[in-house]
């Protein structure tokens, strides 16, 4: 079975499916991969007709720890510290920073058909839902020490209290360090040197902790919320997740003082780019919005799903990783068709389609006539061609509107590419009116290959991609000519440099007379130079 429905099939009674993000700065593909796992779970548990909701919550009480590079640092330091929710908004589409940036955030979400319900950590703390969990941690301070310490080897003082206030004097959450709880108020005190990256202002007094005054540590925050809420399920990432980590300390602290069963919970592995962890306030890799606008949305949650959530995502939106992408959900689409027509049955779904019935949008896989995105690709970078009418000429069979839709999808898909993303060297430069200037130092064996070349291109009849491949290949082979020498003559002859996409279908994109008098052109020159 495919994890989340096998998932699904273990559990019973009424399931509440819970996810979080704190909105540091501009939120990260890496962080769409827990929000498509916990949407994946929440489907599950509906197609296996058990009751379920899916809450998402805002962790907007958490204090903003650094200026992201991004942003104006003289204007965002004196924040340094403040709950999120009270930073000002980098512009004034938000109320503040805190739904600045997940507003951002949102947005990928219904791009994605992820529909959660929304709650923010302001709300619950400032209504007072969190006081009587405030209430007992505080009452049980020690019992949260023992946990930190047992689980963690974290020692925290007699008198630390599991409570950060704002300060009344500075507005900081960061460096506000509770040590006495009466039952009503508590005592705190700005420290300066609470923190290495902000300092307290040094006030210090009593005063109540409810009603949004301050906030629960998180690792205790993330109980309060899992109890008040009645969640079930919640993963998490395997930072959160290792021995003596997060969850274990969270897990701990729920039994110990709640004396309940933590939610079920299974980590899931990080996204890279290049290798590198995402950072939302680094800035490091393409943020969720910026990967959105490149993707299609069935293919954003593609390259979630059709990897197991304990392995790690290694994504770099270079050529060969887009385009092997797009190639493997499409052959995945065409498996499925194939299955279809076979069975004549739609309703069942082997392990092999689930990762595909999930990336949709809704409870249903469209099927469609695939087009080669590397060929797309291709074509997008030829002068003066009507690209919808050439994509048609190359199409099997007529295209249906839903065909178009797709086809539509990906030729943006690959001009965001191109414009955003393409290095050069994997930009398709045709030189239209000169030879290259690199093509004059081709060597006599390449001079020779060519002059073959132009032969057999001049005797055949077809001009599709896979013919040329088979002429190319076989010419080379006709004179014993080593394709790492042959195949750089065509490239550099079109290109100007040894490499580039697959030759065959290279000149197929372009017109054979062309084609035909570049190649004579080149060998001309050289055979002038020679003599």
């Amino acid at each position: 079975m495919f994890w989340a429905d096998k998932l699904a099939t273990g559990v019973q009674g009424d399931q509440i499916v819970n996810d979080s993000k704190t909105p540091s700065g501009r939120v990260h593909v890496g962080s769409l991969r827990g929000v498509v796992i916990h949407d994946v779970i929440y489907r599950a548990l509906k197609r296996a007709g058990k009751p379920v909701k899916f809450l998402f919550g805002v962790d907007d009480y958490d204090a903003l720890d650094t200026v992201p590079k991004y942003l104006e640092k003289e204007k965002f330091s004196p924040y340094l510290g403040f709950p999120l929710c009270n930073v000002p908004s980098p512009e004034n589409t938000a109320t503040d920073y805190a739904k600045y940036f997940m507003g951002e955030f949102l947005n990928v979400f219904e791009y994605l058909g992820v529909k959660p319900e929304l709650y923010y950590l302001r709300d619950l703390y400032r209504s007072g839902k969190l006081n009587q969990y405030i209430d007992i941690f505080l009452k049980n301070a020690h019992l949260v020490r023992e946990a930190y310490k047992e689980v963690s080897k974290a020692d925290r003082p007699d008198n630390w209290y599991p409570f950060q206030i704002i300060c009344e004097k500075c507005g900081k959450i960061a460096t506000t360090l509770v040590t006495d709880y009466n039952g009503s108020e508590v005592f705190y005190t700005c420290k300066p040197d609470a923190t290495n990256w902000v300092a307290g202002c040094g006030h210090s007094g009593w005063i109540s902790p409810f009603d949004g005054n301050g906030k629960l540590p998180w690792k205790v925050e993330w109980v309060a919320k899992w109890d008040l809420l009645g969640v079930t399920i919640e993963m998490a990432g395997k930072d959160h997740s290792q021995k003596g980590g997060s969850r274990d300390v969270a897990n701990a602290i729920c039994r110990k003082v709640l004396q309940k069963k933590a939610p079920f919970h299974s980590p899931y592995e990080f996204i890279l780019v290049n290798g590198t962890k995402m950072s939302s306030s680094k800035g490091v890799g393409s943020s969720a919005k910026e990967i959105s606008e490149l993707l299609p949305p069935e293919l954003l949650r593609f390259l979630m799903l059709r990897t197991q959530p304990k392995s790690v995502i290694n994504f770099a939106p270079n050529y060969e990783t887009i385009t092997r992408l797009f190639r493997d959900y499409d052959t995945l689409i065409e498996n499925y068709k194939a299955q279809i027509e076979d069975n004549s049955e739609q309703s069942e779904l082997t392990k092999e389609f689930m990762p595909l019935f999930y990336a949709q949008l809704n409870e249903e896989i469209k099927t469609y006539q695939p087009f080669d995105f590397s060929t797309l690709i291709s074509l997008l970078q030829i002068p003066h061609i009507d690209i919808q009418a050439e994509v048609a000429k190359r199409c099997e069979k007529p295209l249906t509107d839903f065909d178009w839709e797709i086809i539509n999808q990906r030729i943006a898909a690959g001009k965001k590419w191109l414009e955003d993303y393409a290095d050069p060297e994997e930009k398709l430069v045709l030189y239209f009116d000169t030879i290259p200037e690199q093509a004059q130092n081709l060597t006599q064996e390449q001079v020779t290959y060519l002059t073959k070349l132009i032969e057999n291109l001049e005797q055949s009849t077809d001009w599709e991609g896979e013919a040329l491949q088979t002429i190319i290949f076989s010419t080379a082979k006709e004179l014993t000519i080593p394709p790492a020498s042959a195949f750089p003559a065509i490239y550099l002859s079109f290109l100007g440099k040894e490499r580039g996409p697959k030759a065959g279908a290279l000149l197929s994109y372009l017109d054979k007379s062309f084609v035909i008098g570049r190649l004579q052109d080149v060998v001309k020159s050289l055979l002038k130079l020679a003599s």
